[in-house]
């Protein structure tokens, strides 16, 4: 098997609705776990039906992660999740539904290096960016 980098986001709650959003934007196959579901882990009665983990897996192979960070633990920046390609449609439909209701930071436009480029940042605070490539 081949090594893969996939994007893991945390949040301090609401990571379901956040999964749900990125399966409009992406489609493919969602499966999420709650604490309650694999024992517990220790983890206080208040927290058992948080999202302990999650993954998207698109017909396309993207994966993308996600979790509900418990309240003892501490909740880290998210970063930045970086869409790229030469299907430009597609790249285009993603960019539009990600940025619905969210901020466009950089328009998705003609960049100096030649491909199209956008910034956004998503109703639930998460960084996008953009890149199209250009043709030759």
């Amino acid at each position: 098997m081949a090594t893969t980098l996939n994007p893991y986001l945390n949040f301090r709650e609401g990571t379901r609705e956040v999964m749900d959003f990125y399966a409009s934007v992406f489609g493919g196959e969602l499966t999420l776990s709650t604490f309650a579901e694999v024992g517990g882990m220790g983890m206080d009665e208040s927290e058992q039906d948080k999202v302990m983990h999650s993954q998207l897996v698109t017909r396309t192979g993207m994966t993308l992660m996600a979790a509900d960070v418990p309240a003892a633990m501490p909740l880290g920046a998210n970063g930045t999740v970086s869409l790229s390609g030469d299907d430009e449609a597609e790249l285009r439909g993603y960019w539009e539904k990600l940025s619905s209701g969210g901020t466009v930071t950089v328009p998705l436009e003609k960049a100096p290096w030649g491909d199209s480029f956008g910034m956004c940042t998503d109703r639930f605070g998460v960084d996008w960016m953009v890149n199209i490539a250009g043709n030759g």
